[in-house]
Order: C-alpha cells, then structure tokens, then sequence
C-alpha cells in the first residue's frame, strides 16, 4: 500500500478541486443541467450514436440516474433516439441541433469562469498547471510514459544568470563548492556576453525545460576552449551530454578551429570520462584550495580537431 501521507495529500487536493468545481457547478451547471447532466451532453456531442450504458460505464453513473437523464432530454427535445437492431432493448442516442446548441452555450459559460479562474496567473504559471494537469492524467490513467523530448539550441537573452545558477547549485550540492565558485562562472560568463565573436553557448531542454549547457569560447587563432559545460542531475541518462558535446565540437569545425581544450577538476569522473571518449587527453595539472575546503586539482585536457 502507498504511503499513508502521500494517500491524504491526495485526498486533501481532492476535496480542494471537489470545492472548485463545486463553485462552478453553482454558477453555470446550476440549471437547467447540473454538471453530472452537463458530462453526458458532453459525451453525446460529436457522436452519431453512443447507448447510454456507455456513457454509464465511461461516466460512473447510477444505472437509474441516467435513465432519468436520458428520459429528462429526450423530454427536453435535446436527444433523438434510434433502436439498435441487434439489441432491442438498447437505443443509440445522438444530440438534436437544438442540444448541441445547448451543450455549446454551456461549454462557452464554462469557459468563462475558467478564464476568471486563471486571470491572475502569469504564462509560466498556466504552462505549469497544464502540465501538472496533463501528468496527473498520465499517472492516474496508467498511461506509458513518453519520451522526453530534449532539444539543443543557442542561448536566448536571460538564460546565462540560469546557467550560473545551475553551476553554483549543482556544484554546492555535490561536491561542497563554495559561493566563490559562482562567482568565478558568472565573471566568465559576462565576459563571453561582452565578445562572443567565433564562440556560441548552447542549452539542452527536456520537455522545454532548462538540463544544461555547454559553450565554446574563441582562446587565440585557431584554438578554442569548451567551457560551462554543465547537467542538472535529475536529466542524467538521456544522452544529453553525449548530444551536447556533438553539437559543440561540430561548431568547431565550423569555425575551422584545430585544437580544443578545456578545464576541469579531478573529481568530475563522469565528465573525464566523456572527454576521453571525445579524444581529449590531460595535458595539465595545478591545485586548487578556492573553492572547497579540501584541495582539489584542475585539469586541463586538449583535443587535436585535425585528428578527429
């Protein structure tokens, strides 16, 4: 059985959500349709024929309940009925031009007190509860997941404080680093602001979501240094970083430059290991007491493009 806790915290959002449609069933659904009579002329339009046994079954309707719905329609001139052939105790029903008339002037209410709903929500807020809705659905209807849609693109204007802050997040979390590593990301990265000519920095979304970044920087003629080259640890195993070393090393070649390097510290393995799969090798090494407490050595490792 789940955790207790998480059971009541569903329930709890439950009954908040029971209260929201509560307020919107009182002021649209009220009459002549409540809002359990609203789902079935719902389920009706569009359709040329449903029996009201799926509807029950979809909609988890009492068996007499609606045949009272079905009687109050058919009474009301919204429903037109037609016997199936195979069974006559069954009827097709479909919606009258006149209920779906009703049913769209319903829908157009709903909408409206929606949208006073969600009038005080910025656009980053509204994509967050569409989304949040879209995963409870998912979840709770036992959907198989989707692939996460990553996608690789230059930075756009406001992303570089996000991709400082992600250093200094991660690099705190992980591994103890202190504030004076961010500063010493977020100097270079106004730096690169200022003369990017011949270097590019690229961010990695899931699911339109910032993972990470990479960049490369122009050092002097014919050589460039790959630096910010980061991954939030909840995208890890997508292949991102794979896929955003591709996309710098082929802006290098690009740009015709013969040697990459880069830097980096000896406690980064997976890192070390990917730029060994590149062809880098560590050409260099100094200690560094700046950033944690305990000593950690930086690494410098170069890659001869002419070579690969």
């Amino acid at each position: 059985m789940a955790d207790l806790t998480k059971i009541e915290e569903i329930r709890r959002f439950n009954r908040h959500y029971a209260n929201i449609l509560g307020k919107v069933d009182q002021k649209i659904y009220h009459k002549p349709y409540p809002l359990s009579e609203a789902r079935v002329l719902a389920e009706l339009y569009g359709k040329t024929g449903i029996t009201a046994t799926e509807i029950r079954e979809k909609l988890g309707i009492d068996r007499g309940y609606m045949s009272r719905i079905v009687q109050k329609f058919d009474d009301d001139k919204l429903i037109a009925k037609k016997q199936v052939p195979s069974d006559k105790r069954q009827h097709l029903l479909h919606l009258t031009g006149y209920g779906e008339n009703v049913h769209l002037a319903l829908v157009g209410e709903a909408n409206k007190e929606v949208a006073k709903m969600i009038a005080l929500l910025t656009p980053k807020q509204l994509e967050q509860l569409t989304g949040a809705i879209h995963t409870v659905e998912k979840l709770l209807n036992h959907e198989a997941p989707q692939a996460p849609r990553v996608h690789i693109r230059p930075f756009q204007p406001g992303e570089l404080g996000y991709v400082s802050y992600l250093h200094g997040r991660l690099y705190k979390k992980t591994y103890g680093f202190s504030e004076l590593f961010e500063y010493y990301v977020m100097k270079g990265l106004s730096e690169f602001l200022v003369d990017r000519q011949g270097g590019e920095l690229w961010i990695a979304e899931v699911d339109g979501e910032i993972a990470g970044s990479i960049a490369i920087a122009r050092a002097e003629g014919h050589t460039a240094q790959l630096r910010w080259f980061v991954l939030d640890e909840q995208f890890r195993g997508l292949g991102i970083g794979k896929s955003l070393m591709d996309t710098a090393l082929a802006f290098c070649r690009t740009q015709n430059y013969r040697h990459v390097f880069l830097w980096t510290v000896n406690i980064l393995e997976a890192a070390r290991h990917l730029y060994g799969k590149y062809g880098f090798e560590r050409t260099a090494q100094k200690p560094n007491a700046e950033w944690t407490d305990q000593e950690l050595i930086e690494e410098r490792w170069d890659l001869e493009m002419d070579s690969h």
